[in-house]
């Protein structure tokens, strides 16, 4: 795969997806964690590419202005899809393909997609998603989430039909600084007092980071060559259960750092800035990190290769499904929503997902 370089810049601090977790061969039950991370606070962004050219006026100030000085509230949108957000260059990329081909006859011209952490029931029940000042008062013909939110969504009667797998990942990977300065090689080396390792909020964000947690605890646990004696559990409990008293973000006695609520821009930020010297994460993140900044991060991998992952024994890997959500749509909507669906369930979608490094079930 050929990086492609994109802007560089200083330091950073949700139809249903249904994300569905596995492994590759069974493990026992995950240790119960006690410990606590520290929040890793950015004070600086990286400078990530936007969806769209700068305009005049651009109000965007990326260390302080957040949506505070866009005030305003909208509603009755052609289209929306309320999603997790961690395949979204890829449905960046679809979208145009969506508007421009698939929903070309509709004139759709009010839509949104959200591509934060799962939302969608609170979202679908409140029928709002609020960004600083900016309110949208609209919901989702389409949705984003695990498997436990997804029963949420069901629980509520929101949904309609089943679900349509749409891609499945390649498990998980290291991503540590370009040049990987702490030596960094397996879920071990997580494991030892000068590491300190980020990962998503463990209670914003329990779906992603139950995935990652579980994985590091799997793999050492099926890992026929444990280094001497260590155990699954003496890892887990280095890594999740150290006491922090004090622990300040980028100094050496910090051993787990947490993101507040975005990880896929929570963690890269942690690992640039210092404050973490490796985060777990999704293969096809820690790729993205690395076209976007090459400059900046490097891919250790779980299981084959960084250019050709196979995920090795215990990395779990996630299917994602779309599925209808019921609502009192007018025509237009309708048939924006089965469009949608039509452009997710696609070859070309297919085709993105593999220049991003994840694949159709």
């Amino acid at each position: 795969m050929q990086n492609k370089k994109l802007p560089s810049g200083n330091r950073y601090a949700v139809f249903a997806i249904t994300l569905l977790l596995s492994t590759v061969a069974h493990a026992g039950s995950v240790p119960k964690i006690t410990g606590t991370p520290v929040l890793a606070t950015p004070n600086n962004l990286l400078d990530w590419p936007q969806d769209f050219p700068q305009a005049t006026p651009y109000l965007t100030e990326p260390t302080a202005n957040r949506l505070s000085d866009f005030h305003g509230s909208f509603e009755n949108c052609d289209i929306g899809l309320s999603t997790a957000g961690n395949y979204h260059m890829a449905l960046r990329e679809l979208w145009q393909v969506y508007l421009q081909e698939y929903a070309k006859d509709l004139n759709i011209r009010n839509w949104f997609y959200t591509t934060s952490p799962p939302i969608a029931p609170q979202q679908v029940g409140n029928k709002v998603v609020q960004f600083g000042n900016l309110e949208v008062h609209c919901v989702p013909q389409v949705a984003v989430g695990p498997a436990k939110l997804i029963e949420k969504l069901e629980s509520m009667g929101v949904t309609e039909g089943k679900p349509v797998p749409i891609l499945k990942n390649y498990g998980n990977v290291i991503f540590v600084k370009k040049g990987n300065p702490k030596n960094i090689k397996t879920v071990w080396d997580l494991g030892r007092p000068d590491v300190t390792l980020v990962t998503p909020n463990p209670t914003l964000e329990a779906g992603s980071f139950g995935n990652f947690s579980g994985s590091i605890y799997n793999i050492a646990d099926q890992d026929p060559n444990k280094p001497a004696g260590m155990t699954a559990e003496k890892l887990f409990d280095a890594i999740f259960n150290s006491k922090q008293d004090g622990c300040d973000t980028g100094k050496e006695k910090c051993k787990w750092v947490a993101g507040k609520r975005i990880m896929h821009r929570e963690q890269p930020w942690a690992v640039d800035t210092g404050a973490a010297d490796a985060g777990f994460i999704f293969y096809h993140l820690a790729l993205y990190f690395t076209r976007t900044f090459p400059d900046k991060f490097e891919i250790i991998p779980l299981g084959g290769s960084a250019d050709q992952p196979k995920p090795q024994l215990g990395n779990k890997v996630a299917v994602l499904k779309a599925v209808r959500i019921k609502g009192d749509w007018n025509e237009k909507q309708l048939k924006a929503g089965e469009k949608l669906v039509e452009a997710l369930s696609s070859d070309k979608f297919a085709d993105i997902l593999a220049k991003h490094g994840m694949q159709k079930p």
